[in-house]
């Protein structure tokens, strides 16, 4: 999902996908000690995820407009 999807969710989705994707992040981090996971790029992706939802919740939170737009 991009950064215009995740604007579009409340703050109660926003919270809901932010705890999903740690759950992922734990799973692939696990997968990875024992030598299961074979894309380990998917662990960035799903770590800049993260950011994106929380830095969406924080902008929420604060009643700011993203930046670059007024």
């Amino acid at each position: 999902m991009d950064v215009k999807g995740f604007r579009e969710l409340t703050l109660e989705e926003l919270e809901e996908k932010h705890r999903q994707y740690k759950e992922e992040l734990f799973n692939l981090r696990f997968q990875n000690a024992i030598g299961q996971l074979k894309n380990t790029s998917r662990i960035n992706d799903v770590k800049k995820t993260i950011a994106r939802v929380l830095t969406v919740t924080l902008e929420k939170q604060a009643g700011q407009s993203p930046i670059g737009r007024r």
